[in-house]
């Protein structure tokens, strides 16, 4: 795993940099985000709940059930295929979405922040570890998470479409702070993890050959390599 670590610490890097330079603005730009116009944050509430892990969990898994049972019932070789194609799509979302939900509900527990409702009770940088407390689940952002996640997987097999869905991801993200759930350094630590968990699963498919290959200079790119490509 030396490879995908060293070739994902940009992430990493850029997940620190950011945290540290937000968690110092969080009250601010909170407040500042919830007090926006009625319209704006009434569209953001919208919107917010599509970074939900649950809906893209059930997808996936049933995608990836169907082409398992198409397989089966497939005769010609070509539809077999296709349906290993799909079998093999769904298999990287359900393990990227179901590894970032694992991931950020660790360290939830872990973090225990308390959310911007209990701002002017506890403040902003209130930690109560080992909780499982709603309140105290702030840190990192579990939509914004999601988010990282989905479009990570996107921007991973669509590369040259890769700013829009990142575009599309923040928006989810900035919505969570908006409606109140999140700060800022909460919506920034978990929309990199999503994009992170997206691309070490790829190296992970890239290794089995399965929907990416590691192309010249070691990152996955979708399809086979060698003959059989």
């Amino acid at each position: 795993m030396n490879r995908p670590l060293a070739a994902t610490g940009w992430i990493v890097l850029t997940t620190i940099v950011l945290v540290f330079a937000l968690i110092p603005l969080d009250p601010f730009l909170s407040q500042r985000a919830q007090g926006l116009p009625d319209s704006i944050v009434s569209f953001n509430r919208l919107i917010t709940d599509f970074g939900t892990f649950g809906w893209m969990i059930y997808l996936s898994a049933a995608i990836l059930a169907a082409a398992f049972v198409l397989r089966r019932a497939a005769i010609l070789e070509p539809l077999q295929r296709k349906a290993i194609t799909a079998r093999d799509l769904a298999a990287y979302f359900l393990l990227t979405i179901g590894t970032a939900s694992a991931l950020v509900h660790t360290l939830k527990f872990l973090f225990g922040r308390a959310r911007p409702e209990l701002f002017a009770e506890l403040g902003a940088y209130s930690l109560t570890p080992f909780t499982n407390a709603d309140l105290y689940a702030s840190f990192p952002s579990g939509h914004s998470t999601a988010a990282g996640a989905f479009f990570g997987v996107f921007a991973m097999l669509l590369p040259r479409l890769g700013p829009l869905f990142l575009v599309l991801a923040l928006m989810i993200g900035v919505s969570r702070v908006i409606v109140g759930a999140h700060y800022p350094s909460d919506v920034a630590a978990g929309l990199l993890l999503g994009l992170w968990t997206s691309v070490m699963m790829a190296f992970v498919f890239a290794k089995y050959g399965r929907v990416f290959h590691l192309g010249p200079g070691g990152w996955p790119l979708v399809g086979r390599s060698g003959p059989g490509a």
